[in-house]
């Protein structure tokens, strides 16, 4: 190639990596994440077993970074310019860790089955994750995740159960619609932590032996408020 070939390629190149330096900063992104829960009702049992919380499963229009929000119950569309701080399954995961590990009340808890030799594995899946607005302005954040307790290393299913809450933003603005899908996720994390850690027995099983879930506890069903069509 000769020099003035590739001084032409070299402008090229700048010119190209330059629109591309513009464009990032022509479009910035505002990242956001959530907050694992703290706090707990008192009588919460101690258990004497492990657990692995595996990333929940998901549609693909929510396994992404990017914040969810639908006009009608057949949209999809996401906020501009704003993001969370990972993909959204990934996010709730490390917050289900952080929560179990808030209460204090279980032997060991992590994602992965390496490092934490499980008793239980908690599977989910994050069915709603999003900013509604067809139930009117501001909107609504709706959050409602599906989990499978399974005790291993038999990999049965032990109970299952739904927990979904709606939680209406203050404003029609991003950091709003934020502190409104935290404080509906919150409320999930929390009643799923409680269920999961009073379902089932506080000592671990033995291979083989009977499972039966603590009395007054439902092992499955659904833990929600409908999300009323006023979001309350």
């Amino acid at each position: 190639m000769s020099a003035l070939l590739r001084a032409a390629a070299a402008v090229a190149f700048l010119a190209v990596g330059g629109c591309s330096a513009l464009k990032a900063i022509d479009e910035p992104q505002d990242l956001y994440t959530l907050t694992p829960k703290t706090t707990f009702e008192e009588g919460l049992p101690t258990v004497r077993w492990q657990l692995v919380v595996e990333p929940p499963v998901s549609a693909a229009y929510l396994n992404t970074g990017r914040i969810a929000l639908q006009m009608t119950p057949t949209s999809a569309d996401y906020y501009a310019r704003s993001a969370w701080t990972d993909r959204a399954p990934l996010l709730v995961q490390t917050l289900m860790v952080e929560s179990f590990e808030s209460t204090r009340r279980i032997v060991g808890v992590g994602r992965d089955p390496v490092t934490v030799r499980p008793n239980y594995v908690l599977q989910t899946e994050l069915r709603e994750f999003q900013v509604e607005y067809f139930r009117g302005r501001p909107p609504v954040a709706h959050v409602r995740i599906v989990a499978r307790l399974v005790r291993f290393p038999d990999k049965q299913i032990v109970a299952t159960r739904s927990f979904e809450r709606c939680a209406r933003a203050a404003a029609d603005k991003v950091p709003a619609v934020v502190q409104a899908m935290d404080q509906a996720l919150g409320t999930v994390l929390r009643r799923m932590v409680t269920w999961t850690l009073t379902v089932a027995p506080p000592q671990a099983l033995a291979e083989g032996a009977p499972f039966v879930a603590t009395r007054d506890v439902p092992a499955s069903g659904e833990d929600t408020d409908r999300c009323r069509a006023d979001g309350s």
